[in-house]
């Protein structure tokens, strides 16, 4: 299979929504421009995909809101317009997506939500479980509150930032990482240009498109032109988002949001925009037990057991079970999870959920004498199991 064809495959999608996409440097809000996109993600919706989306744009539509010509210097000036802008974007994606029958959750993100490992697991967690009820979560990160501005402008002043600082660098470092937190099979980032070029189409005209990147190394980020005006990301910043997924084996595509239809387009694998192609690909089977198919009860195991399975890549046994929800059977798709709930992975179980209740705390060694039969050593083999890469 072809990489482009990847993408068509693609089932749980990230996509992120640059500020230029949904909004116009002189008139505020791209209506039409938002409602095609909401539309082709209601159809993706339709298909059966999982869809998340990355929005930017708060911080634009409350400036405009507020009556402000150009966006303000002053931080908590622009916190303010975060917090006017969000619910006025919200509601316009509530109202869009309504209309169409789809169901949307806004899920506001700082730096230290997906900083902090027993955060971050509650952020996979809620993302999850909207997935799995069918709704489509809107992200942003939470500007009001955000602490990443704030140390960019200690950066401006030559001050360095506080030790142990954490920063996404924009929304498309979130999306990145959430993509990677949802072990996602594609990310999409939409900006106002095709993709990535050899240099800046609206300065040289024979610019031509990149199509494929196998990598994003330092040589390709000097190619970029940094940010664009009213947005926080430009074209680098995509590009260092787009490596960080890539190299956690996520494909990444690069295109335009402003072409009516690309969107859809896209992710029949057709050839536009630029795809980063994953640095290791994950096999078809790993990629349908993080992704591909519905859970049909959870596994809660202990802190023991987790260490193990993240720490030395170790398969689930029996010892570490504490608990068994649901009712599934024997090679069915299980979460991992944690005994305060969270979501720290997904497996291929080797016993249904009678006999795994049998099972628990038990040694490999008993499991003949617990059941009457022994099958495997293990609840989930290593390589039926796929982890949050948090």
């Amino acid at each position: 299979m072809s990489h482009r064809q990847d993408i068509a495959a693609a089932r749980r999608i990230v996509i992120k929504l640059g500020t230029h996409v949904i909004t116009h440097p002189e008139s505020g809000l791209a209506l039409g421009r938002l409602c095609s996109i909401v539309e082709a993600v209601a159809a993706l919706h339709r298909q059966g995909r999982e869809i998340v989306l990355v929005s930017s744009g708060a911080v634009g539509m409350g400036q405009r809101a507020l009556g402000l010509a150009r966006r303000p210097d002053s931080l908590g000036l622009r916190q303010a317009c975060a917090a006017v802008g969000q619910g006025q974007l919200m509601a316009l994606y509530s109202q869009n997506f309504g209309q169409l029958g789809v169901k949307v959750a806004q899920v506001l993100l700082t730096q230290e939500d997906l900083g902090d490992r027993d955060r971050a697991l509650c952020v996979r967690t809620t993302l999850t479980r909207l997935l799995e009820l069918g709704v489509v979560p809107i992200l942003n990160e939470n500007d009001s509150v955000s602490v990443r501005e704030l140390i960019e402008y200690r950066r401006n002043q030559g001050q360095e930032p506080e030790a142990g600082a954490l920063e996404f660098g924009d929304n498309d470092g979130l999306s990145a990482r959430v993509a990677v937190a949802l072990d996602a099979d594609l990310l999409v980032l939409l900006t106002d240009v095709d993709g990535l070029f050899t240099a800046n189409p609206r300065n040289d005209p024979s610019a031509a498109r990149i199509p494929e990147l196998a990598d994003i190394d330092d040589a390709t980020l000097a190619r970029a032109n940094g940010s664009n005006t009213g947005g926080t990301g430009g074209m680098t910043s995509k590009l260092e988002a787009a490596r960080l997924a890539s190299r956690a084996g996520l494909s990444v595509l690069i295109t335009s949001g402003h072409q009516p239809g690309a969107l859809e387009l896209a992710l029949t694998g057709a050839d536009i925009g630029t795809l980063i192609v994953p640095h290791a690909r994950r096999s078809q089977h790993r990629r349908q037990i993080a992704s591909g198919a519905p859970t049909r009860g959870a596994l809660v195991v202990n802190d023991g057991a987790i260490a193990a399975m993240v720490e030395r890549k170790a398969s689930l046994l029996p010892v570490g079970l504490v608990h068994v929800d649901g009712e599934f059977s024997r090679g069915d798709i299980v979460e991992i999870r944690d005994p305060s709930g969270r979501v720290h992975g997904r497996g291929l179980v080797n016993y249904d959920a009678k006999d795994c209740r049998l099972l628990i705390g038990r040694h490999s060694a008993d499991i003949s004498l617990a059941l009457g039969w022994r099958g495997y050593d293990t609840i989930v083999t290593r390589d039926n199991l796929v982890l949050s890469e948090l």
